[in-house]
């Protein structure tokens, strides 16, 4: 069982976070996932017909984030939060990268809710979990760049297990080393808020949604919740 805490120092600033850990484990990768093949194809049919639009900049859900970026040094135009430029890329192309049936799953709901998403392969998770400041002294391997070594910035909040960054910029980019592939049978999902008080409903309705698609091809599911009154949770 893997602890995710919420350091003391990120609870502070960010006073109204709320982020929900959907945990799947026997998770089958290899099965067609059809409901999550819909969910993909209903948002593009919904964008191609207008009727539809992810969330962009001026969005107040994306604009906290952007906020939140820049008050650790990072510029979220030229850094973005997952969700922003997940969108954005959805908004040019028209659809969606398909990449397996269980990022394809946090993708969907990430997109459609407005609200930034990840995964750890908990089996390639070393330690404890703390959404923390980094220090400067921390290492960093971008997911599809096994060869490259990153050093996150002193003062930027950054996912962290005992072995290293699972994530910069808070959510802009996750590790290569615990990536979610067809072969991850125990992931933890993640889908956060900077609003809790605004969108704390949102993020139950989206965490829900993320549930139900991972529910058929998985032996158990279970969400757990992160907040500054409650810092941590066992995923």
């Amino acid at each position: 069982m893997t602890l995710f805490h919420l350091a003391p120092a990120v609870a502070d600033a960010f006073p109204d976070t709320l982020v929900a850990l959907v945990t799947a484990t026997g998770l089958r990768g290899h099965e067609t996932w059809p409901d999550t093949a819909a969910a993909l194809e209903d948002l593009e049919r919904r964008l191609a017909d207008g009727t539809w639009q992810p969330a962009d900049e001026s969005d107040p859900r994306i604009e906290a984030w952007h906020t939140a970026y820049r008050s650790f040094g990072t510029n979220p135009r030229r850094v973005r939060p997952s969700v922003d430029a997940l969108g954005r890329r959805m908004a040019k192309r028209g659809t969606l990268p398909r990449i397996n049936p269980a990022v394809d799953s946090y993708n969907a709901v990430s997109v459609r809710h407005g609200l930034p998403a990840g995964a750890f392969d908990l089996d390639r998770v070393t330690g404890d979990v703390a959404i923390r400041y980094a220090d400067g002294t921390e290492t960093f391997t971008p997911l599809g760049e096994p060869d490259t070594t990153e050093h996150p910035r002193p003062g930027e909040v950054v996912y962290a297990d005992t072995a290293g960054v699972l994530t910069r910029h808070w959510n802009h980019r996750d590790a290569h080393r615990t990536r979610v592939t067809e072969d991850s049978t125990h992931v933890v999902f993640v889908l956060e808020t900077l609003h809790a008080t605004r969108d704390g409903h949102l993020l139950e309705t989206a965490a829900d949604e993320l549930r139900n698609l991972l529910a058929p091809h998985a032996e158990r599911t279970a969400v757990h919740r992160l907040s500054p009154s409650r810092p941590s949770a066992a995923a």
